[in-house]
């Protein structure tokens, strides 16, 4: 979620007391210099320059860099990467930049007629020039779960993730379903067993490129772990004294995990 000492907003204010701080990405990696690394100032040449708000008294900025070079002093850093290098608060306002510039980008060219589109004043849209098609930045709803049973956690790991890692499952929600019958569609489909019991726990914008992650825990009700093996290529229940590795700490797959190892060790005494 957004830092609390965060206001978004469309307008820049007439002046600041405070230097702006930019997020210039390119290719979804963020600028940063110096050492610690912390954000760079806004190179010369950029483009799609897009005010994102205030934080306290400091506008905050996000631009792409055309460019394939690299500024004098700068490096690159995937936003993942980021968040260790720049702290969670400038992190969540990070992807926030990073879900503005990738609607800017997808959204050059109308998908009703094809012509080109151009900011709307006063929104944060983009109209069709010819026939008044607007585009919004788009959020795509996606489910979580973490399914217990007794002092064991379900969790699974897709083809892409990092070596030894495991987590929730995870699904986005598909047209016409509310999230829970997302979660139980999901469960089912992956790892072929069947839940009850479900719980709602927290969201979190998740800016790969455009999502929001809706987090549930829910309780083992029947079925064997069967992975679709497409993908879900490893599935297990883990006792909570024997987990493997976790997703990143800035993920809500982290906090659910802390979460629900937490409660059961508190039922334990």
């Amino acid at each position: 979620m957004l830092p609390s000492r965060f206001e978004p907003a469309l307008t820049p204010p007439a002046d600041s007391p405070a230097a702006p701080l930019y997020f210039v990405f390119r290719n979804g990696e963020l600028l940063l210099q110096g050492e610690p690394p912390q954000l760079a100032p806004l190179p010369a040449q950029t483009d799609g320059l897009h005010y994102l708000g205030q934080l306290e008294d400091t506008p905050c900025y996000t631009a792409h860099y055309p460019h394939d070079d690299t500024p004098e002093g700068c490096q690159w850093v995937g936003l993942r990467a980021s968040h260790a290098l720049i702290g969670n608060e400038l992190f969540q306002i990070a992807g926030r930049a990073s879900q503005i510039l990738e609607w800017d980008r997808s959204h050059r060219f109308c998908g009703v007629c094809g012509n080109p589109t151009r900011i709307k004043p006063g929104e944060r849209a983009r109209e069709c020039t010819a026939c008044g098609h607007q585009v919004w930045p788009r959020i795509s709803p996606a489910m979580m779960v973490l399914v217990r049973r007794g002092k064991q956690l379900l969790m699974a790991r897709g083809p892409h993730f990092p070596p030894g890692v495991y987590s929730a499952l995870a699904g986005f929600v598909e047209a016409g379903e509310s999230l829970e019958q997302t979660v139980h569609r999901e469960v089912r489909e992956e790892v072929g067993v069947r839940i009850h019991n479900l719980r709602y726990f927290h969201s979190q914008s998740w800016p790969f490129p455009h999502s929001l992650m809706l987090a549930f825990t829910a309780d083992y009700l029947e079925g064997e772990l069967s992975p679709d093996q497409y993908e879900i290529e490893d599935a297990r229940w883990f006792d909570i004294d024997d987990l493997p590795n976790w997703p990143f700490k800035a993920s809500i797959a982290h906090q659910l995990l802390s979460h629900v190892v937490a409660q059961i060790r508190q039922e334990e005494g």
